[in-house]
């Protein structure tokens, strides 16, 4: 049985997202799954981290999902309408399950290690049919912000997807994509099969350096400037932005990037730090903002994200908005 939350009011948001949030378990400090007998609980999912980091930023944005009507369902809705996204259009089932993963957090030499267990959850069942078409007209949204992650989910997201970009576009809403591949849910063939599409029209584009070399063999032979250049005559000069590991990002649109080197910090909630740039670059870019300041604002998010346990950005305005003002300066105790 299928049940819809539905609102009558006309609000109007700067971005809605469409994705799977799961509860992660994971054992304390760097334990190892099945030693001790306590696995500490989070929400994540990609697009509700980026809702919630944009709700944060003081954005109105919209996440939609279908979850089980249970304890682990409804604690995941709570969560996030708690830190400031609506979640009025969630579909809610009382069949199928909740999606898990556990995260067994590493120290080298032993890298962390992710294990999903998602198969068969109630946002892989989300059928187009049940979208709420009314929510997408001209005056609704700005944005619809996704990701590579749902359409890896299999072929019923994925006619999710192609129709929630119908609807956007018809609406005259614009899109934002990230790519945001993973191995353990697709190989890279498929990936750039299903991605493709999004990945040349997207208004804004999101991708790791490493997926652009993996999934469409853009190799700027270790100058991220290149690399852009051959971004950029794929995506016709549309807004992109590639993340580069330890040494920043890069943007560009046009025929112009613009490169944001990062302060290293130590991560302590590494998961969750690339939804918390999409949203910084979000939040400063639906202003229309220059590449720089929206690249600042993105870098700044994520740099804080990566001191916050867990998968959501939980992080204020002023803070984010301290670290832009700043600079490279380094910040000391608030007293």
């Amino acid at each position: 049985m299928q049940m819809t939350t539905q609102t009558t009011d006309a609000t109007r948001f700067d971005v809605v997202t469409i994705g799977e949030t799961m509860l992660r378990l994971t054992p304390p400090d760097s334990l190892r799954l099945g030693q001790g007998d306590v696995l500490h609980t989070h929400v994540g999912g990609s697009e509700s981290n980026t809702a919630v980091g944009l709700a944060k930023l003081g954005r109105r944005v919209a996440w939609l999902s279908r979850l089980t009507d249970n304890p682990m369902g409804r604690s995941i809705e709570q969560t996030i309408r708690a830190h400031g996204a609506d979640t009025s259009h969630v579909v809610w089932t009382n069949s199928d399950r909740v999606g898990l993963y556990f995260l067994e957090n590493g120290s080298p030499p032993r890298p962390s290690q992710v294990i999903y267990d998602r198969a068969g959850s109630a946002f892989s069942k989300y059928d187009e049919e049940m979208l709420p078409d009314q929510l997408f007209q001209p005056s609704t949204s700005r944005w619809l912000h996704l990701t590579g992650i749902t359409l890896g989910l299999g072929e019923t997201t994925q006619r999710l997807v192609r129709k929630a970009v119908r609807l956007a576009r018809n609406a005259s809403w614009k899109i934002s994509f990230d790519v945001n591949y993973r191995a353990l849910l697709w190989s890279t063939a498929s990936a750039k099969d299903a991605c493709n599409e999004l990945f040349e029209s997207a208004d804004l584009l999101f991708l790791a350096e490493r997926d652009a070399r993996n999934l469409w063999q853009i190799d700027g032979e270790g100058d991220p400037h290149r690399s852009m250049r051959q971004l950029l005559a794929i995506r016709s000069g549309k807004t992109t932005v590639m993340t580069l590991g330890s040494q920043g990002a890069i943007a560009g649109e046009g025929d112009d990037s613009v490169l944001q080197t990062i302060e290293p910090v130590h991560p302590i909630g590494r998961l969750g730090g690339g939804d918390a740039f999409s949203a910084g670059f979000l939040h400063a870019w639906i202003e229309d903002t220059d590449l720089k300041i929206a690249l600042s604002w993105a870098a700044a998010a994520a740099r804080i994200k990566y001191s916050i346990p867990g998968d959501l950005p939980l992080f204020e305005k002023s803070e984010v908005q301290r670290i832009v003002n700043a600079g490279s300066e380094k910040t000391d105790i608030q007293r």
